[in-house]
């Protein structure tokens, strides 16, 4: 019987090596975007991650593109306010959402962040697909199912990374992965493969890599 929503496999080498070298290119910030009506022309496919502040998306971010500060990772719950967009080479967009899950942030901050991603997800012709990262420790949360809610209704396939997997015994992780695909299952718009990831120790990258290079 086949698992609902496996982990995605090692990349072979041919694929492994389309990731790579589209990675290899020149990683660029270009702008953080605070509004519809700031963000770069759709002349590329482009990938976005979210996930509640903290999870590792600046991290993820550097050890994709190999640049240790071209995102700015930050221990401030909610201190990424904008849309960030980074150029990875001619053809792709990398785009950092805001972290959700601001306990602390006032309520007007919250709601103008959740309108521009409404927006955004629903009216971005050329995202490709969105990366929902989820903290290996934690499992999805009641403040993720907004994010993956919002997925489902604008239509925007979502793929599920689990974060800092170093920092889980193999138990605990199965656990996690357990309930993961639980609540994946209530959403249509999730793609049927769960990445892991460790930024800290490499792993998962070039499988994160893979998986971007071949939806081109």
């Amino acid at each position: 019987m086949q698992m609902t929503f496996p982990l995605a496999e090692r990349p072979d080498h041919l694929s492994a090596e389309k990731g790579r070298l589209l990675f290899a290119q020149e990683s660029v910030f270009v702008k953080g975007v605070v509004a519809m009506s700031g963000l770069p022309p759709a002349d590329r496919m482009e990938v976005c991650f979210a996930g509640r502040s903290n999870v590792g998306k600046s991290t993820l971010i550097n050890a994709l593109t190999g640049t240790k500060a071209l995102a700015r990772a930050s221990n401030t719950p909610g201190r990424t306010q904008e849309i960030n967009y980074f150029a990875q080479g001619p053809e792709l967009y990398l785009v950092d959402l805001p972290g959700y899950g601001f306990a602390n942030a006032p309520l007007p901050v919250v709601e103008k962040w959740q309108k521009l991603l409404k927006q955004y997800l629903s009216g971005r012709p050329t995202l490709r697909r969105a990366f929902v990262l989820i903290d290996a420790r934690h499992g999805i949360k009641k403040v993720d199912e907004e994010i993956l809610s919002l997925l489902d209704s604008a239509a925007v396939t979502f793929q599920c990374v689990l974060t800092k997997t170093d920092k889980v015994k193999a138990a605990e992780r199965d656990k996690v992965l357990d309930q993961v695909r639980k609540a994946l299952a209530r959403h249509p718009a999730a793609y049927p493969e769960i990445v892991l990831t460790s930024s800290e120790k490499g792993d998962g990258i070039a499988t994160l890599r893979t998986i971007i290079a071949t939806l081109t």
